[in-house]
């Protein structure tokens, strides 16, 4: 277990979950809107029409890599390894894209947004992204994928 948290960054997640908070919060009780990653990012690139204004969007999607930087800046880097390389985590990328539009949303949407609302698509939606994850370590890890 030691070695599983030896490269664990509390502080900097800590930030990032309260920046996360602040940002849904503010875009529900200012805007009346969820703040689903997905659904900003499909307006802001014009995959859809629906949704926050697309300057909103543009600036809500523009904001997450700056709040990175933000924090990086204050906190140092945050260390990134991919592992099973590049090709793994296009592939993954391009099944989550297509999963947040099977479903209807994200993980902030619905994991952070959602949940917090009580939405029983939300809870159901969530549960789903977890248990698939667990399946997909467990399958990772019986073929000698996993770390």
């Amino acid at each position: 277990m030691g070695d599983l948290l030896a490269n664990a960054m509390p502080l900097q997640g800590l930030i990032g979950g309260l920046m996360i908070g602040t940002a849904s919060a503010i875009m529900l009780l200012g805007l009346g809107r969820i703040a689903g990653v997905s659904g900003l990012a499909a307006r802001a690139t014009g995959i859809t029409v629906d949704g926050a204004p697309r300057p909103l969007s543009i600036a809500f999607v523009v904001g997450l890599p700056l709040g990175a930087l933000l924090v990086a800046l204050i906190l140092g880097p945050v260390e990134a390894r991919f592992e099973q390389g590049v090709v793994t985590l296009l592939i993954g990328g391009l099944l989550v894209g297509f999963g947040t539009r099977l479903g209807s949303g994200c993980t902030s949407g619905h994991g952070v947004c959602g949940m917090s609302r009580l939405s029983a698509r939300s809870l159901v939606a969530t549960a789903t992204f977890m248990l698939t994850g667990f399946a997909t370590v467990a399958a990772m890890n019986a073929m000698g994928l996993g770390q």
